[in-house]
């Protein structure tokens, strides 16, 4: 099955707008299959106040697995099953998700070997917009884990070496646990090249390389002594995976255009960006005011103004390109800082030269400096605004 090829769905299915979609890839999982679907259903449907869909993603299994599935599909509400003709977990879940109706999708292993009471953790501030990925975790702080000590030290190892290559911040990329806003998967799916295991820690990083939020809930979770998972050739296909990540990012690959994040549509027009620029600029200045008075003390007033200057600039900066111009993640960030410093040095320079006329008039009060370099430091940022908008993000 090709990327553009649609999955065989077991009967006629009517596309319905759901709050989670739950995929179950599974390959040859005759023997567990019903019990696992059947203790899922029961579970959603008592405890879990969302709508929602089950699907059953068969990859190209040879027993009777994709029979069960279409039997399963038959008698329980809420449950479809598709078959793929080829393997791979990330296939299976990029022709699911591609198409979803769901608000969000999500996908659990078959041995359900975390505890569903993290289901909803792990959705709800997907559905409330707070994040757009969201993941279990077995190594965050709170989780509980049943497994050996082998599994235990490939699992730190790997996640301990993405941290040194790739330097993420999520700190376990391959609980089969997962969940994304629909529009958030449909903008990375494009970009993720892996169909099999990497999938997972590909589509992670892409997210945290392009700004997007992801949410970690600690999970309970007991390891399957049946695990299908072939280690070492698992691993030496997650380590051809890290170094083609290494090498696109370098080639300043793996950004998704602006236009199709989250809320692209939501970026303001110039009044809206000179509200928020406004709103920043009045908290940076309370920052700047209040580091300056402790610091013209110890340090005379241009030593103060230029320390509590860039300690503000750097922050204001910060805050204009997420907030104001409505920058996220790493594509472009080097530039924006390094012209945005460039841009912030013009308060600096006005201030420190309405500073030194001030000494030469005699003016040596620091509520009076404070005052001037104040009003000197508003007037310059206007000009800063529009060289932010016109030149840095423009």
């Amino acid at each position: 099955m090709t990327r553009t090829e649609f999955p065989t769905v077991s009967a006629p299915w009517a596309a319905c707008a759901v709050d989670v979609e739950i995929v179950i890839p599974v390959y040859n999982e005759e023997a567990g299959l019903e019990a696992s679907v059947r203790r899922l259903h029961r579970y959603l449907g008592d405890r879990l106040p969302l709508s929602w869909l089950v699907t059953i993603a068969d990859n190209a299994s040879v027993d009777g697995t994709w029979a069960l599935a279409q039997r399963l599909a038959g008698q329980l509400d809420g449950v479809r099953a598709v078959h793929l003709d080829q393997k791979g977990r990330g296939r299976a879940l990029r022709a699911v998700w591609s198409a979803s109706p769901a608000a969000v999708v999500a996908y659990m292993d078959v041995d359900l070997s975390t505890d569903l009471d993290a289901l909803l953790p792990l959705v709800a501030p997907l559905l409330s917009g707070h994040s757009d990925v969201a993941i279990g975790s077995r190594l965050a702080r709170g989780a509980r884990v049943v497994r050996g000590a082998r599994r235990e030290m490939i699992s730190r190892s790997y996640n301990l070496l993405l941290r040194a290559t790739l330097h993420n911040g999520f700190s376990d990329a391959q609980c089969g646990f997962k969940a994304v806003r629909a529009d958030v998967a449909r903008a990375l799916l494009p970009l993720v090249e892996d169909d099999g295991w990497f999938f997972d820690t590909e589509l992670l990083v892409l997210a945290e390389h392009n700004g997007l939020r992801i949410h970690e809930v600690p999970v309970d979770w007991v390891d399957d002594p049946d695990s299908r998972v072939e280690v070492t050739s698992t691993a030496l296909d997650d380590l051809r995976g890290i170094g083609r990540m290494i090498r696109r990012f370098a080639a300043g690959e793996g950004s998704v255009p602006a236009e199709s994040l989250p809320g692209a549509d939501l970026v303001p027009g110039v009044a809206g960006q000179a509200a928020r620029f406004a709103a920043v600029g009045a908290v940076s200045t309370v920052m700047f005011a209040s580091l300056f008075l402790v610091l013209v003390g110890p340090l005379g007033p241009v030593a103060a103004d230029v320390v509590a200057l860039a300690a503000a600039a750097a922050a204001n900066l910060a805050a204009n390109r997420r907030v104001t111009f409505a920058r996220r993640g790493r594509p472009g960030r080097r530039r924006h800082y390094l012209a945005g410093a460039a841009v912030a040095a013009l308060p600096l320079v006005v201030t420190v030269a309405a500073l030194a006329g001030l000494g030469g008039l005699g003016v040596t009060a620091p509520l009076a400096e404070l005052v001037v370099v104040s009003v000197v430091n508003l007037t310059a940022t206007l000009a800063k605004f529009v060289l932010l908008r016109r030149v840095v993000f423009a």
